[in-house]
């Protein structure tokens, strides 16, 4: 069950990072009484368990109601580079960075803290089920990276971008067979470095 805590926490979430395209995408987010007030309602929770409809609905609320909030990127080229774990911590450095209201913590989901060098922060496995700061961070890096991975699907035709994101899904292994990588795509991913 999510908790309405009113700490003041930055919610932090990733998404991409198992994508064999596209980049890594982190939010942050900052609620106050009254951004917690007007999410109440929407059931929110791990944002791969809503529906399209449902991230979009709330995603909007979010970002108009939220005390602060902010996204990282890191694309391909740096993710081959650096690889993975920086290129997540890069992404949720960025987010938090955006964020210059005060706050009590900072809540990463997951159990590896990516951020360990940024005061006040803690981690908590499966935290985009119990704190609403970081489901609601969950669903801006979400609809944000699916928003631009279908931007990209009309710029790289043929690789079906816009359904599945980057995953690696079957239809996205066929146009990769059919195709070859695009400038979208891991080099560093064994997939893609097979047909590179």
């Amino acid at each position: 069950m999510l908790e309405y805590s009113y700490m003041k926490t930055i919610g932090v979430d990733e998404v991409g990072r198992g994508c064999l395209a596209g980049p890594v995408a982190a939010a942050a987010v900052l609620l106050d009484e009254s951004s917690i007030a007007a999410l109440s309602g929407l059931h929110l929770t791990d944002s791969k368990a809503m529906t399209k409809l449902q991230r979009e609905k709330a995603y909007a609320i979010i970002t108009k109601t939220a005390l602060a909030y902010g996204v990282g990127w890191v694309f391909p080229a740096e993710i081959d580079k650096n690889g993975l774990t920086e290129a997540v911590r890069s992404a949720m450095k960025q987010a938090v960075s955006a964020i210059t209201e005060y706050y009590d913590e900072i809540i990463i989901d997951g159990n590896y803290n990516f951020l360990k060098d940024v005061p006040k922060t803690r981690t908590l496995i499966k935290a985009d089920l119990t704190e609403i700061s970081v489901s609601a961070a969950s669903v801006v890096a979400k609809v944000e990276r699916d928003k631009y991975m279908k931007e990209q699907s009309l710029i790289h035709v043929g690789y079906g971008f816009d359904a599945h994101v980057g995953y690696g899904t079957l239809v996205h292994m066929k146009a990769l067979q059919e195709l070859g990588p695009c400038i979208l795509h891991r080099r560093s991913v064994k997939p893609v470095a097979a047909l590179s």
